[in-house]
């Protein structure tokens, strides 16, 4: 099930530390939120944060995917969270760091609803990225590395819940 390795720990976390100075350097004298969508990339927070030299503070969303929904004959898109944020993020600076983003518009849709919050900025890191996938026009500041679209273990990365803990990205063979 467990393909070979695409990124090794050792390459993760070197850029992992690249994409932490660069923050810590545009972050310098101010504090950071890092919000995390759960679960994927629970991982990747963690390890940015320790990371990073500037004060932060953490807190997480969870959403439901994006998907269509027939009702009625028509298709509907929906996101909708299932747990929001723990503090106001009014003046705040924000960073929400993803896992992946393939299209982006279920991103798009948390962006759009934390701008709403007005927060003194909002940026985005992503350890992987699809932009030649995307639908949405979003604005990814900080990221880690451009992917294949392919299925991906390991990392935060699951199938059905199982192999998240992997210390490297590997594909799945299914």
């Amino acid at each position: 099930m467990v393909g070979e390795t695409y990124l090794d720990e050792y390459a993760i976390a070197e850029r992992v530390r690249q994409i932490a100075r660069q923050i810590s350097s545009d972050y310098e004298g101010r504090e950071l939120l890092l919000l995390s969508i759960l679960k994927g990339a629970i991982f990747f927070l963690a390890d940015l944060a320790r990371e990073i030299t500037i004060p932060v503070t953490i807190d997480f969303i969870a959403i439901s995917s994006y998907r269509k929904d027939r009702r009625e004959g028509e298709d509907i898109r929906r996101v909708r969270f299932l747990k929001d944020l723990d503090q106001d993020i009014e003046g705040k600076h924000l960073l929400i760091v993803e896992d992946v983003i393939d299209t982006g518009l279920t991103l798009n849709y948390i962006v759009q609803n934390l701008w709403l919050r007005n927060p003194a900025t909002l940026e985005i890191a992503t350890l992987l990225d699809r932009p030649y996938r995307r639908l949405a026009d979003l604005p990814v500041k900080y990221q880690g590395f451009q992917v294949p679209d392919e299925f991906f273990v390991g990392y935060g990365f699951d199938y059905k819940q199982k192999l998240r803990e992997l210390p490297r990205i590997a594909r799945l063979n299914i």
